[in-house]
């Protein structure tokens, strides 16, 4: 997948992957369509991080978390 294109797919995408990657119990609240694609850079970098680890510690997983939930809140 071009990740480099801005676009809601590709938003759908990484955070489908992010709450994949995390195993977010709560992934039902992370839909992709809570989020915009002026906020595409921001989730790019978290998607960016998430992908770039092999495993994350419960702190980086919950820091995560939380920066997913303050994009999707300024959505």
């Amino acid at each position: 997948m071009d990740l480099s294109t801005k676009s809601q797919e590709n938003i759908e995408y990484m955070i489908e992957a992010i709450k994949s990657k995390l195993r977010m119990a709560s992934g039902a609240a992370m839909s992709a369509s809570a989020f915009h694609v002026n906020q595409y850079d921001d989730i790019r970098d978290v998607y960016d991080i998430v992908m770039s680890k092999e495993r994350l510690s419960i702190s980086e997983v919950e820091a995560l978390a939380q920066e997913l939930g303050r994009l999707r809140n300024k959505a």
